[in-house]
């Protein structure tokens, strides 16, 4: 595909990193040369410097022959007019538009008639519910939902004393009910993913992906990590887009208190919100800390835009006797040093958003992307269409299907039920297939396998 991507911030530079490996060409636009000259050291993309509203920047940057347009800038305004220029002026098949204002997530102002959005993402939506997500997960670093929520994926670490640790991962199913099925779908060891089979043994510090049924995702989760009392108690550093938004989704199931450092965005959030306290004061300040009962958190949430204070407000809380402690982190460097230590959630914000672009990038029938561990993993979920003759995996077992290292098939979703596949399992149209690929280069033959195919002879 021929992709132009508008603004080279966190989330374009990741996306133009996702993309760039599986044989797309790609044009980076952006209005500071800076970011992009270091992108273009880096990956192989090409560049334009330039206002990417304008339409002789992006004829210049081969608008013309594009594909697909993702527009990420920093700027609502400018994604807004990006798109519709790009429909209107250029004919671009695909156009997708990041909106942080509420205001422009309207249907008919993305419609065709008006900004020609197919695809709107809005960034600290994601992230709250992502971080929703988590607090139902205490014990999770990473949890994600298929197939409209009927499959879930936890990532954990394995614990010194849990049921697996030390066992082969076959053994998982002794200690199961008989009704509840499960699948370990990756391990990963020292940071790097590693082959699996039945026989494979769990160490304690493994990062484990574990698959099942929504319903019973906490009977499994039991097998690998001492489950966590519910949280109750939440302290949120930080009052702006991110922070707020979570705020005002947890207050109604938790006990949330808020620290502002700016007085006025302070005022303004604690009228915005119905029973969260605000607190107006630093969120590295130790005396404050200890006066609005830090020690008695199930949880803090460092979500300002400083990485740097990020990380110091989270760790902190947690020398102070927080339970657990997540901090919001754009640099992906900073987020794989801290979390293990004192931090125990290091969130990307670009790799939370990066999954909804990717679902509609992708070239195979894609229902959802989710990029894991900070972009090292990626989970897809595949719509399966066609017949044997122009499918090359319906009516055909798991076990006859071409071997793809480093990806294979988590689970199938067939009329609502959820399916742990084995060897022998039929692939059928219309199933949802769940593929979990700890290689990112070879997403792209996942794709191409998932892909219908036009046969080479028609007989009427």
């Amino acid at each position: 595909m021929n992709i132009l991507i508008l603004g080279a911030g966190q989330v374009g530079a990741s996306l133009a990193e996702a993309l760039v490996s599986e044989a797309n060409d790609i044009t980076l636009v952006d209005l500071d040369p800076g970011p992009l000259g270091q992108l273009a050291d880096r990956l192989d993309v090409r560049t334009v410097a330039g206002n990417a509203a304008f339409p002789s920047v992006l004829r210049e940057a081969g608008i013309e022959s594009a594909d697909l347009i993702v527009a990420v800038t920093q700027s609502d305004q400018s994604n807004l007019v990006a798109c519709k220029v790009a429909h209107s002026q250029f004919g671009v098949p695909t156009r997708i538009a990041r909106l942080r204002s509420p205001d422009f997530l309207d249907a008919e102002l993305l419609s065709t008639r008006n900004f020609a959005v197919d695809f709107a993402l809005c960034p600290e939506q994601e992230i709250s519910d992502y971080i929703g997500k988590l607090l139902e997960f205490p014990e999770a670093l990473q949890v994600v939902e298929f197939a409209e929520g009927r499959l879930t994926m936890v990532g954990v670490r394995a614990y010194d004393g849990g049921l697996l640790v030390g066992q082969p991962i076959r053994s998982m199913r002794e200690h199961l009910p008989a009704t509840v099925d499960a699948r370990i779908a990756a391990v990963f060891r020292d940071t790097r993913a590693i082959d699996t089979n039945g026989d494979t043994v769990i160490h304690a510090g493994d990062e484990v992906f574990l698959l099942a049924a929504s319903e019973h995702i906490r009977t499994v989760l039991k097998e690998l990590r001492r489950m966590q009392k519910p949280v109750r108690k939440v302290m949120i550093a930080g009052a702006g887009n991110v922070g707020a938004r979570v705020a005002r989704r947890l207050e109604g199931q938790c006990e949330v208190r808020v620290i502002e450092s700016r007085p006025a965005r302070a005022t303004l959030v604690a009228g915005w919100l119905d029973r969260a306290l605000v607190v107006n004061g630093e969120a590295t300040d130790e005396t404050l800390l200890q006066r609005e009962d830090i020690d008695g958190m199930d949880m803090f949430l460092a979500l300002t835009n400083d990485d740097e204070n990020n990380i110091m407000a989270a760790s902190l809380a947690k020398r102070l006797g927080c339970r657990r402690v997540l901090a919001l982190i754009n640099r992906e460097a900073y987020a794989d040093m801290v979390q293990g230590g004192p931090i125990d959630i290091g969130l990307s914000p670009a790799q939370v958003s990066i999954g909804g672009l990717l679902t509609h990038v992708r070239q195979a029938d894609v229902a959802r992307v989710h990029s894991l561990r900070r972009g090292a993993a990626e989970a897809l979920e595949l719509v399966v269409r066609g017949d044997r003759r122009s499918s090359r995996v319906v009516g055909r077992r798991i076990e006859e299907l071409p071997e793809i290292r480093g990806a294979s098939i988590a689970a199938v979703v067939r009329d609502g039920q959820v399916i742990i596949p084995h060897h022998d399992t039929l692939i059928e149209a219309g199933d949802h297939v769940v593929v979990f690929c700890t290689r990112k280069r070879y997403i792209k033959a996942v794709e191409k396998l998932f892909q219908p195919v036009r046969p080479l002879f028609s007989f009427a």
